[in-house]
């Protein structure tokens, strides 16, 4: 099984025509997403070719819209590659089109825009994950995003973090058992799917069995996790949060993280896992030693 994303969802590619669009639809379709078009205005009509997972080549279309997109090809995912100006337009463009989920990978988009479309997509019914993340990946059967597709295979552990860097980590240490999905949700201060909303989803899904979580200073939604699993979640999850060494007052990294007073530090985050059952590692191969030992 998977969450939010599996080998049946046709994902559309807005930005797809720019460079990064192109690199990573080039990745998404040797990984075996089914990656069935693209939008641009000023390219609507035309298609780019790519190598298939098969080694052969594709044509995929490109759109003038979204509601074009999925109307001609069923599309239920988009994934968005577009510059931070123009991040709010194309999120609202793919929820007024009824896309039942919207990937938004791009980093700098001002928050006061992510809260605007944030809102509406929640108003509509669409599911947002990021913006400022690296996507998801059900490993054997969709890959969304920017996750390397080729470090991990299918498995029982459900994967959700802050953090991409860290996500691939955790994926490449667990290698050998595998993911049933992994998620990365982004570090902003406003994301539109939550550790929470991940937990729940894979509380649900019968072929998860081990949960990892792993979070970062700021905020408090490593907290408002813990609370949640403590009232909700009984399959065993294990954490691990970065940023013990972070400066008290500074954003580290991410535009989330940071840190005021005791609030949002990652031992008091730490605590409250603990707290609420959570295994929490010392570092990422901790953690990843922990899950390792709780599927053997």
């Amino acid at each position: 099984m998977a969450i939010f994303l599996t080998e049946s969802s046709k994902v559309i590619v807005q930005g797809m025509t720019g460079s990064e669009g192109q690199k990573h639809t080039a990745r998404m379709l040797a990984s075996g997403t089914q990656v069935v078009g693209g939008v641009n205005p000023r390219k609507a009509g035309t298609s780019v070719d790519f190598p298939a997972h098969d080694g052969g080549t594709v044509a995929v279309p490109v759109f003038g819209t979204v509601t074009q997109a999925i109307a001609a090809t069923g599309a239920d995912v988009s994934v968005i590659f577009v510059p931070p100006a123009h991040t709010k337009a194309a999120v609202i463009e793919a929820v007024d089109a009824g896309i039942p989920l919207a990937v938004i990978i791009t980093e700098g988009v001002p928050v006061a825009d992510t809260a605007e479309f944030f809102t509406y997509a929640r108003a509509k019914g669409t599911r947002l994950i990021g913006p400022n993340c690296p996507g998801l990946i059900s490993p054997g059967k969709s890959n969304v995003g920017i996750i390397p597709a080729d470090i991990t295979g299918p498995g029982r552990i459900g994967l959700v973090s802050k953090s991409g860097t860290l996500t691939y980590q955790m994926m490449y240490e667990l290698r050998d058992l595998g993911f049933s999905t992994a998620i990365g949700i982004g570090g902003d201060p406003i994301i539109g799917t939550t550790h929470i909303d991940a937990l729940e989803a894979f509380e649900a899904d019968p072929e998860t069995e081990v949960i990892v979580l792993i979070g970062e200073i700021g905020g408090d939604a490593e907290e408002r996790a813990a609370a949640y699993i403590q009232a909700h979640v009984t399959k065993p999850v294990v954490g691990y949060v970065a940023g013990f060494t972070a400066p008290e007052g500074k954003t580290m990294g991410h535009a989330g993280a940071i840190v005021s007073g005791s609030a949002g530090t990652a031992q008091a985050k730490k605590e409250a896992l603990q707290a609420a059952g959570v295994k929490v590692g010392k570092t990422p191969s901790e953690t990843a030693a922990i899950a390792r030992a709780l599927l053997s």
